[in-house]
């Protein structure tokens, strides 16, 4: 599949690890929500691309619950 972006075939997969921070201080004490993706990044223009888990992204909407509440 060509990059969404820039539309090469120059892509490579990857084992990544991230860890996904809420941006306000007052959700300083929200925990990190921890992401192991697939991310496939186009070698010619570096637009990355990846999927989040289910159970992660129960995670993230459950943490944007509690920061609303």
């Amino acid at each position: 599949m060509p990059c969404k972006s820039c539309g090469s075939v120059n892509q490579k997969k990857f084992n990544a690890e991230m860890a996904i921070h809420f941006p306000k201080l007052k959700d300083i004490n929200q925990p990190v929500v921890w992401l192991f993706p697939k991310v496939v990044v186009c070698l010619h223009c570096g637009m990355a691309d990846f999927s989040v888990p289910k159970d992660e992204l129960r995670q993230l909407e459950q943490s944007d619950s509690d920061a609303a509440g």
